[in-house]
């Protein structure tokens, strides 16, 4: 574009200048008989006519040059947009193909959320159900009872064997615990599993300051009576432990108690009445399996030492009887000796009696006696 631009200024001044030097020429003179100055016009004529001739070629040239570059230009011009074109379409497809990816990934993500938020409400429901259930259950006084007796069976039957529990179990003043747990060695541990929802409930839920103080006084009241009838029921002397316990089936619940009736906790202490959670049960509960572990123990060291006295005596009179076995091995040698000293000293006579001469005549054939022990 540069060489373009000058050529076409070098084309211009060079027709301003002919145009310049033919008004000059065509300027009317005054006639001057000047034959040296009539050459020099036929010498700038002929100059004239070849520098028009040399502009000629010159535009000419010019013109075919601007239509190269025109033409170079044009070329580069569109092989830059084809490569262009090119990468813009190449950059679409990618952009295209990864959106696409992105789509499909947001479409299952958004599937999941989908599912996840319709178990989440579906969970909600059971749970809202459930718990409705559930105060329904706890709403009622009798159901309220199976439902903490249904938990604390639960924790017993888990933890304990066979045999070493009973439910419903008859004491000797014809009162039937919830649960009867049989301590070896010593009496039976009671527990009972009923708690005072209501007045517990009416705590919670109490606005006012006057509901609250009539609602801790109704705690105080029904809590304390349970604990009374507890006492009086279940805990009898020689058949009972000296210490009862009272199973609420919610530990919170059981938080509550112990962090606003601390009263009625001691109160419960000093009847000999242990307010229990289902996790203190389970530790009290373990406490007497390994009570109960103990005593198998200490039976089996009895059993271990009454075989080993009797295996004691047996290897006494084991002992005995080897030592009588020893003497008769004893016996028997030294009779066996004795035998063999007379039966040398029957050889020794045998041999003198046939060694005798009788004044040359041939001795009476005395068969030789074989020797004891000798080969036939």
């Amino acid at each position: 574009m540069t060489e373009t631009s000058l050529l076409i200024g070098l084309g211009v001044l060079l027709v301003l200048g002919l145009a310049a030097v033919i008004a000059l020429l065509l300027r009317p003179r005054a006639p001057v008989a000047d034959p040296a100055a009539e050459q020099r016009l036929v010498a700038l004529n002929s100059r004239l006519d070849g520098m028009a001739s040399w502009l000629q070629s010159a535009h000419g040239q010019l013109q075919q040059t601007m239509q190269a570059s025109q033409g170079q230009f044009q070329l580069t011009v569109n092989q830059r947009l084809d490569a262009v074109t090119a990468r813009l379409g190449e950059s679409l497809t990618a952009s295209t193909a990864t959106t696409a990816e992105h789509l499909q990934n947001l479409t299952a993500r958004l599937a999941v959320i989908d599912s996840a938020q319709k178990n989440i409400a579906e969970l909600a429901t059971q749970v809202t159900s459930h718990v409705g259930s559930l105060n329904n259950i706890l709403a009622n006084k009798q159901t309220r009872g199976a439902f903490g007796q249904g938990q604390l069976e639960a924790i017993v039957s888990d933890l304990l064997p066979k045999g070493a529990y009973e439910f419903q179990f008859t004491l000797t003043n014809k009162m039937r615990p919830d649960c009867v747990i049989f301590v070896p060695e010593s009496g039976h541990l009671v527990i009972d599993a009923k708690f005072p929802l209501e007045a517990m409930t009416a705590w919670r839920e109490c606005t006012t300051d006057d509901e609250r103080k009539a609602a801790v006084q109704r705690v105080r009241q029904d809590i304390g009576k349970h604990v009374a009838d507890i006492a009086d029921k279940y805990l009898i002397a020689g058949e009972t432990q000296d210490v009862a316990l009272m199973f609420i089936p919610s530990e919170s619940m059981y938080a509550d108690i112990y962090e606003s009736f601390d009263d009625i906790v001691q109160r419960a202490r000093r009847a000999r009445v242990m307010i229990v959670s289902p996790n203190m049960a389970v530790l009290a509960i373990q406490l007497v399996r390994q009570m109960r572990k103990d005593a198998q123990m200490r039976e089996a060291v009895d059993q271990i030492r009454f075989e080993i006295g009797h295996m004691m005596k047996d290897v006494g009179l084991l002992g005995d009887r080897v030592r009588k076995l020893q003497g008769h091995f004893g016996q028997t040698t030294k009779d066996m000796d004795d035998i063999l000293t007379s039966t040398g000293r029957i050889e020794k006579r045998a041999g003198r009696i046939e060694g005798l001469d009788f004044e040359g005549e041939a001795a009476p054939a005395i068969a030789a006696v074989p020797k004891l022990g000798a080969a036939e």
